[in-house]
């Protein structure tokens, strides 16, 4: 995780904001669709769901230049997920939702080198997740 990748999920995310439950949506619809496995880990009200998922990434992505502060969070949330059923082979599809949802959501502004960024800090949070899980130490914490 580059500065640089720091820098661009930050600045597209802040385009992400104004349509926060549109992305939600747009999201776990996807996910969904290429999961549907998963759909059963979901009991509640999605919409509160969305919102949860919106807060968790703008206090992920707003801390990523202080990684270090936020590791036990992360940590405990992978856990949490854990206790759900969330399986390691769920990560994947996360993040090829994730990213699906952010090229529509940002359309243009979806560049590759952003599609990369996003790709490498999904990729950290969902490994120190996964460590956790696991009780490795997580190795954006090293």
């Amino acid at each position: 995780m580059t500065p640089e990748q720091v820098t661009l999920v930050q600045s597209s995310f802040e385009k992400v904001r104004p349509i926060a439950d549109t992305t939600a949506q747009l999201f776990y619809d996807r996910l969904f669709e290429i999961a549907p496995e998963v759909r059963p880990l979901f009991t509640g009200d999605m919409k509160e769901q969305g919102r949860k998922l919106m807060t968790m990434l703008a206090t992920a992505v707003v801390s990523l230049d202080k990684m270090e502060k936020i590791i036990p969070a992360v940590q405990e949330l992978g856990r949490r997920h854990a206790s759900y059923g969330v399986r390691e082979e769920h990560y994947g599809r996360v993040g090829e939702a994730l990213l699906w949802t952010l090229e529509r959501s940002l359309g243009n502004d979806f560049t590759p080198n952003v599609r990369d960024a996003w790709a490498a800090i999904y990729g950290t949070l969902a490994q120190t997740m996964l460590d956790a899980v696991h009780g490795r130490v997580a190795r954006a914490a090293q």
